[in-house]
């Protein structure tokens, strides 16, 4: 989660779509492969004719920038509560300046994090009422929810070996100790079965093209 720190990832595309827009996300601790798969998506649904929106949570907007090097690069404390606050606030701005506007043209939304994030970091990670988080997210997004999430299920000690093979710095969730990623999958998992037909969950673990056929075939049955 360290890639860009200087602006936002959304990707604009060309006018005019072939048909209903999609919301797709992709969660998953740090180190899970979320980006490849969100990479390899656009490639696929923007070869079938299809308008793709490419964004993140947080840093979609400008203004989600600013919010970004706040929660994962300060180096000071920041308390859990005000934490939750900042990641709603950046998805209020963003759900209402870039996701709905392109849902509305008919594009497909493509996006690496949503409030699902913010229930297994900030619920379960730092031990907030996960309920609470919930609904500060479905106020701050008025209730909007992704049509497919993709969830990357992965070991937190084989996500950090990953990590560790990238050789970055580490964000301040990142940092974060095994027994903190250990609440946040299990965060994740207890989402995806509270919520069958919205989650796609998969293994982390298997090869990316193998990944990738899937979620190919989860969003072609969407898309019609």
């Amino acid at each position: 989660m360290t890639e860009d720190r200087t602006r936002p990832l959304t990707v604009p595309r060309a006018a005019g779509a072939g048909g209903p827009g999609l919301f797709v996300t992709f969660e998953g601790g740090d180190g899970a492969g979320k980006t490849t798969q969100a990479s390899m998506l656009e490639e696929w649904v923007t070869s079938r004719g299809r308008v793709v929106v490419r964004t993140r949570e947080p840093g979609g907007t400008e203004v989600g920038v600013r919010i970004r090097d706040i929660v994962l690069h300060h180096r000071g404390h920041i308390a859990a509560r005000a934490e939750a606050l900042l990641y709603a606030a950046d998805r209020a701005h963003h759900v209402e300046t870039v996701v709905q506007p392109a849902i509305a043209r008919g594009d497909v939304v493509i996006q690496d994090r949503y409030l699902d994030s913010s229930v297994a970091y900030q619920g379960a990670g730092r031990v907030l009422d996960a309920d609470d988080i919930r609904a500060l997210s479905l106020w701050a997004t008025d209730g909007l929810l992704p049509d497919l999430t993709v969830l990357l299920d992965l070991d937190p000690a084989a996500a950090r070996r990953r990590l560790d093979a990238d050789d970055k710095p580490f964000d301040r969730l990142e940092a974060e100790k095994s027994e903190f990623h250990g609440r946040v999958r299990a965060g994740f998992l207890a989402l995806a079965a509270q919520e069958p037909q919205r989650f796609l969950v998969l293994d982390a673990t298997r090869p990316a093209e193998e990944l990738a056929h899937d979620v190919r075939a989860a969003i072609a049955e969407r898309l019609g």
